[in-house]
C-alpha cells in the first residue's frame, strides 16, 4: 500500500504574516499617498484649465471684435460730423442726401448695438468721470462748477462692459 502524505496542508509553509515586511508596507503606503496627491493635483489642474479655457472662449466671443469696433468709431464720428455740418439753408435742397446719411448712421448704430457697443453720451452739466470721459481742455465758465462737463467733442463707447473709447469733453475749471 502506498504511503499517504500525512503532512498537513499548511505545514512547511510560512505564515502570511511572515511575508509582510512592515517597512515595505510603509513605503508602499507613502508611494500610494504620493500618487494620490499627484492625481488630485493633476485633476485640479485639468479643472482649472477647463475653467480658464471656458473663460477665454467667453471673452473671445465678447471682446474678439474690439479692433474692428474701434476701427468703426471714426466712421460713426464722420457721419455725425457730416450731418452737423449741413447749414440750415441747404437742408431742404439736400433732403435726399441727408436722409441717406441719417439712414446709414441709424443702421450703423443698430449694428453696433447688436454687437454690444453702447454709446457714452454725456451732456453739458454732467459731472466729469475719468473712467468714461477724457478731458480735452479745461476752461473757466461762469455758472458752472469745477469738474462739470461744458462741451462734448465726441461720444465715447463701451463694448459690453469695457471702455472702447472715452467720450472727449471739455471740463469747467471755475472754482466752486
Amino acid at each position: 500500500m502506498a504511503q499517504e502524505n500525512t503532512v498537513p496542508e499548511n505545514e512547511g509553509l510560512p505564515e502570511m504574516e511572515q511575508y509582510i515586511d512592515e517597512d515595505a508596507l510603509a513605503a508602499l503606503t507613502v508611494e500610494r499617498n504620493e500618487f494620490r496627491d499627484k492625481f488630485m493635483r493633476a485633476l485640479a489642474d485639468a479643472e482649472n484649465a477647463r475653467k480658464r479655457a471656458d473663460r477665454d472662449r467667453r471673452e473671445a466671443e465678447q471682446y474678439g471684435s474690439t479692433r474692428l469696433a474701434r476701427d468703426l468709431l471714426p466712421v460713426y464720428d464722420n457721419l455725425n460730423r457730416a450731418l452737423n455740418a449741413i447749414p440750415d439753408e441747404s437742408r431742404a435742397a439736400s433732403a435726399a442726401l441727408i436722409e441717406g446719411v441719417e439712414l446709414t448712421l441709424r443702421e450703423l448704430s443698430k449694428v453696433m448695438d447688436k454687437h454690444g457697443m453702447k454709446a457714452i453720451t454725456p451732456v453739458a452739466g454732467d459731472p466729469f468721470d475719468p473712467q468714461l470721459h477724457q478731458a480735452m481742455f479745461e476752461a473757466p465758465v461762469p455758472g458752472t462748477k469745477a469738474g462739470q462737463i461744458i462741451q462734448v467733442m465726441t461720444e465715447g463707447f463701451l463694448l459690453h462692459d469695457r471702455l472702447l473709447r472715452p467720450a472727449q469733453v471739455g471740463v469747467s475749471s471755475t472754482p466752486g
